[in-house]
């Protein structure tokens, strides 16, 4: 029997390998909402930051984020195919729903663009979370919990970020953390996560082993 019965993952920088799209229309977007540019030897001590570091450090007024999250939602729906997954994402979610594993999908971007990078893996995914949330992203877990009636105790949330650790614990799941996404390795290990995936063999072995 799998260690896990539910798998939650995240998208972008888990499944999707948008981070290389996300710092190139950075520069679009904070033309369009008159913010600071990023430059390109911020990048790097980026990925050390949580999100709300993140935004704090770019000056980000947080009365302009939920427009700037819908822009950047309508400039992914127009870069799309340009967006692939990570080699072995997919591969890795067909090996979860052989073995049994329920799979979730909770994520600030549309259904709609997340079904379209994950092509046909998109129709094994037994729930999908996707839009903003006023609630955040631990009540987004306990939602499909309820939804797909599972238990937090065989349950792992897997993302890239800061964010995504502690949504897991508020949620009652184990934690799982990429670590070629959004945050660094170092920053993800000093947040203590239950594991570390450094590649998706990993993931497969602590969900299925």
């Amino acid at each position: 029997m799998p260690n896990y019965s539910l798998a939650i993952f995240d998208f972008d920088g888990t499944l999707a390998d948008s981070f290389p799209w996300f710092i190139a229309s950075l520069d679009q977007t904070s033309e369009h909402f008159g913010l600071n540019r990023v430059q390109p030897d911020e990048i790097e001590s980026l990925r050390e930051l949580s999100s709300r570091e993140a935004l704090n450090h770019l000056r980000v007024p947080m009365l302009k984020l939920p427009a700037i999250s819908v822009y950047m939602r309508n400039l992914f729906a127009e870069g799309i195919h340009d967006i692939p997954l990570f080699p072995g994402a997919s591969e890795t979610l067909f090996a979860l729903h052989e073995a049994g594993v329920k799979l979730a999908l909770v994520s600030s971007n549309t259904e709609n663009n997340v079904r379209h990078v994950l092509g046909p893996a998109a129709d094994i995914v037994d729930h999908y979370a996707c839009g903003s949330s006023l609630w955040g992203k631990a009540e987004k877990f306990k939602s499909v919990l309820r939804t797909l009636r599972q238990s937090p105790a065989r349950t792992i949330g897997i993302g890239d970020e800061i964010r995504d650790i502690d949504a897991a614990r508020k949620a009652g799941l184990s934690a799982g953390s990429i670590t070629f996404g959004y945050n660094s390795r170092k920053a993800l290990a000093a947040a203590h996560p239950d594991f570390l995936f450094d590649d998706y063999d990993a993931v497969k072995r602590a969900v299925l082993d």
